[in-house]
């Protein structure tokens, strides 16, 4: 079980589609906005927020990076 709070950055399995500019790969960091039934994150790169069952969170998540 990956233990997680509001505020920490995580990394997803499949990255956002947003480029880093300095590196040209694509943006993996994700920071949490929101926790309950459903959960919100925030690219850490662009900014775009999405928002996702807890179910769908749990599933597509790489590993917890910090708190």
């Amino acid at each position: 079980m990956n233990t997680y709070e509001l505020g920490s950055f995580v990394e997803m399995k499949k990255p956002h589609a947003c480029t880093i500019k300095s590196t040209g790969k694509k943006a993996n960091h994700w920071e949490i906005t929101r926790l309950g039934a459903d959960i919100k994150i925030r690219c850490s790169n662009c900014g775009h927020e999405v928002m996702m069952s807890r179910f769908d969170f749990n599933k597509k998540l790489q590993k917890v990076l910090e708190k």
